[in-house]
């Protein structure tokens, strides 16, 4: 039997653009509470937040925003993001987000491949001044002329003056301009990491990620009922399909802990507004598991959450189910290109298989593994890349048809570039990154074995794992461990016992790094390729590694 499946499609698919399905969200919960944001003192309901996302709609027509032109978003979790989100939903006007983290050529590329006309930023965050970057790069961005900052509190801005624009147009023009939209039409850029070459802007539609949120919450038994914490950052297609479009889909209430993640507001948040979901990355919840708050957190009112953007450990996902109190937690799969989900737990999964697999296939979904070489699908059990095709597939990379068709076979198969098997039952286990997947000696090794097998370490509280040039071998297997709090430091000699007898010869780490900290990207997911350049020069192994690349 071949590893190729279908979704349901008993509930079918939403023909609606995300504004005209926001608008009959309001008016079926308009009193119920939409939006909390403590950093910024919000307590909305729907029928106030539409009221403010309108507000912003007709200060975007009354600047000449025409359907199909662009605006990046340039800031950390704020009130004005989402209102901008559903502002340029009702518009037809493309959303570009732009990574929090990006630095000044980062955005810039941004900005001119996506030819935006407009950038919503903050004024500065953190370590990062954006006015300085943007007029730093102004010149390089030919089509930019509308420039947004945040206004700082109690200071009437460029954010103040917007709202004031929405004076000069009437509501009607706004609903006029909804029914010249269709759902096809493009609504989202976003950059992928772009860990190869420069980042590509994977183009979303109204309904790419509007049928993708509501079907996520569907499995995740998501009702008005429901409180969802979101600490991920909105410009991720996690954060703003999974937490801000899911939850108004659904009626539910978006609970948004800090501008950015803070273990200890978001345990905070969990606790004061009794929220009964949470979307993490694994990292996050591995922070929060080891906040000192953690314990004398009151996590009761949780059922539910979802966790993906990186493999969850299987002890960590145990913990979660227990500890944290989310019996029914879903793990997630997918990448931008899809919307991003592909596969998903179910809330009543048994425990193995919500802790050893990433679920199976979504509703109205394709998926299949596939041979990387060939082409041809796999059999279950055996590894191959993850691919997958339907409604959710983007519509493509912004103005690089090269790169749209590298990514899209002809039969309209995304190619995730991800490592995976499929049971029998549809179930499929994500074994690692075709780029991840270290060669030694012939043999392949998947990290995320290792990973799993080193987390039942007594002593690590977290581990990644990579592979390093070797001038004998190719590649050789480096372990980079966070040691739990209070615990001695392993050496190298202690792990290579734990590993003896218990993994085969050649998947043993022939390195070992102890740190406290791992490089991230702001949505939390671990940076391997730096992991990996950094190792070659604390281990001396330049040569080697030119010997690897000649």
């Amino acid at each position: 039997m071949l590893a190729h499946r279908w979704g349901r499609t008993d509930i079918p698919l939403f023909e609606q653009t995300i504004g005209d399905y926001f608008e009959a969200t309001v008016k079926r919960f308009g009193d119920r509470e939409a939006l909390v944001m403590p950093h910024q003192q919000i307590r909305w309901t729907y029928r106030q937040l539409n009221e403010q996302v309108d507000r912003v709609a007709r200060g975007l027509l009354a600047r000449g925003y025409a359907k199909g032109e662009r605006i990046g978003v340039w800031a950390p979790n704020l009130v004005e993001w989402v209102l901008m989100q559903h502002a340029t939903a009702k518009l037809g006007v493309i959303q570009v987000n732009i990574n929090p983290a990006y630095r000044a050529h980062e955005m810039a590329h941004a900005l001119r491949q996506s030819g935006c006309k407009g950038v919503l930023a903050a004024r500065s965050f953190k370590t990062s001044n954006y006015r300085a970057m943007l007029d730093e790069v102004r010149g390089e961005c030919p089509a930019l002329r509308d420039l947004i900052f945040i206004d700082e509190p109690g200071q009437p801005g460029d954010w103040a003056q917007l709202l004031a624009d929405a004076e000069q147009v009437p509501q009607a023009d706004l609903v006029a301009r909804m029914k010249t939209l269709t759902p096809n039409d493009p609504i989202n850029i976003q950059y992928t990491s772009g860990t190869t070459g420069t980042p590509k802007g994977a183009t979303l539609s109204h309904r790419n990620i509007l049928n993708n949120a509501y079907f996520a919450g569907v499995i995740m038994g998501f009702t008005e009922q429901d409180r969802h914490c979101v600490p991920v950052p909105f410009y991720h297609c996690a954060g703003m399909v999974m937490g801000t479009l899911m939850c108004a889909a659904h009626g539910a209430t978006l609970v948004v802990p800090a501008a950015s993640f803070d273990p200890g507001e978001t345990l905070a948040a969990i606790e004061r507004e009794r929220c009964t979901s949470s979307m993490c990355v694994p990292t996050m919840h591995i922070a929060m598991l080891a906040h000192k708050d953690f314990a004398t957190t009151d996590k009761s009112s949780l059922r539910t959450g979802s966790i993906g953007g990186s493999p969850c450990p299987v002890e960590v996902m145990k913990r979660l189910v227990d500890d944290f109190h989310m019996p029914e937690l879903t793990i997630i799969y997918g990448m931008t290109e899809t919307s991003p989900l592909s596969t998903q737990t179910a809330r009543d999964d048994a425990l193995d298989k919500r802790v050893g697999t990433v679920g199976r296939v979504h509703p109205h979904v394709e998926i299949r593994i596939a041979n990387p070489d060939t082409g041809e699908t796999c059999g279950y059990g055996e590894t191959g890349e993850f691919q997958t095709r339907g409604y959710s597939v983007m519509l493509g990379y912004w103005n690089d048809d090269k790169r749209t068709q590298e990514a899209i076979t002809p039969e309209g198969w995304m190619r995730t570039g991800d490592l995976a098997t499929m049971d029998e039952q549809g179930y499929v286990n994500i074994v690692g990154r075709t780029k991840d997947m270290i060669i030694r000696g012939g043999e392949n090794v998947y990290p995320r074995e290792i990973e799993e097998f080193l987390y039942s370490h007594p002593d690590i509280l977290d581990v990644q794992i990579i592979g390093v040039p070797d001038e004998k071998y190719g590649e050789e297997v480096m372990a980079s461990v966070i040691m739990k709090a209070g615990r001695v430091p392993l050496t190298l000699d202690v792990l290579r016992a734990f590993c003896k007898d218990r993994l085969a010869r050649y998947k043993i780490p022939r390195y070992l790094d102890v740190v406290t900290e791992y490089p991230m990207t702001v949505s939390g997911k671990v940076r391997k390729v730096e992991m990996r350049a950094q190792a070659v020069q604390k281990l001396g192994l330049e040569k080697a590694a030119a010997v690897q690349t000649a």
